[in-house]
């Protein structure tokens, strides 16, 4: 069975999560007939669907809990398929008071669902109120622009926005330093701000990998854009560099939809690459 952590260095990252999506591969890949999925049957779910584990890493460097992208929230009703979060990280022995940061690989519904909670009254309030929150500063602005805002961060007037009036956020641009183990990676295309989170320490590096793969199929298909790509052709030009830079260095990943507990590397075997789970 694959590890639920991983340890870089002196990091420590554990997979948490808060459910899991499923949909239809001509829903999350329109552009993709479904006869070219016949070779990757392995890379779906039995009834020939998309699964996205909704991942939450939770990051120990330099004496903080770091938490990487937060799901999609607090469930609408008890069949909801997510939610969980807050619940795995009790497992887990955490509470959201002992969370020191919030980092958001971009900023869809997704990744930023448990931001944010409303208290007795109604009133929003950060889930994580002793956490700073940071978000990438072009996605920040994206989400405002009316012909995004709806469709591609319809929860942003909950979930991030509120953040920025609280005077929680900081705001990342390019190669931001979030410790002095993770520094962000630039990984646009899913979003115009997409970030990569790179982790390096003790000799040791590993990258958390946030959107730029939906499905192990875009491994070997790096051409397969998902519905949810903002920017597409970016997102593809982005897929294939970092697969090579993975291929090529050995990195270890923690990608957020890959299935549980998301941790791998990108290998070659007779000529073609895999995602080997570790």
């Amino acid at each position: 069975m694959a590890a639920s952590k991983i340890t870089i260095g002196n990091v420590e990252i554990a997979s948490l999560s808060d459910g899991l999506l499923e949909f239809d591969i001509c829903n999350f890949f329109p552009d993709i007939p479904a006869s070219e999925w016949e070779p990757f049957h392995d890379h779906l779910t039995p009834d020939r669907k998309v699964s996205f584990n909704l991942a939450c890493f939770l990051v120990r460097s330099e004496g903080k809990n770091i938490a990487i992208d937060t799901g999609l929230g607090a469930k609408d009703t008890p069949e909801t398929p997510w939610g969980e979060l807050l619940d795995d990280m009790a497992r887990n022995g955490l509470s959201p008071d002992e969370i020191d940061a919030v980092v958001m690989t971009h900023l869809h519904r997704d990744h930023v669902g448990w931001n944010t909670v409303r208290d007795d009254g109604g009133n929003l309030k950060p889930t994580f109120p002793n956490a700073r929150y940071y978000f990438s500063k072009v996605d920040l602005d994206a989400s405002h622009d009316p012909a995004l805002q709806p469709d591609r961060y319809p929860n942003a007037p909950d979930c991030v926005w509120p953040l920025v009036d609280m005077g929680l956020v900081e705001l990342m641009e390019g190669e931001f330093s979030i410790t002095g183990d993770l520094t962000t990676l630039p990984t646009p295309g899913h979003t115009p701000g997409h970030m990569s989170i790179m982790v390096n320490s003790g000799g040791e590096r590993a990258l958390i990998l946030g959107d730029v793969l939906h499905n192990t199929a875009q491994i070997q298909q790096t051409d397969w854009a998902s519905r949810a790509d903002i920017i597409p052709e970016q997102a593809i030009a982005t897929r294939q560099s970092v697969l090579d830079r993975l291929e090529s260095e050995g990195l270890p990943v923690a990608a957020v939809h890959l299935p549980a507990p998301g941790f791998g590397k990108i290998v070659r075997l007779q000529g073609r690459r895999y995602w080997q789970a570790i």
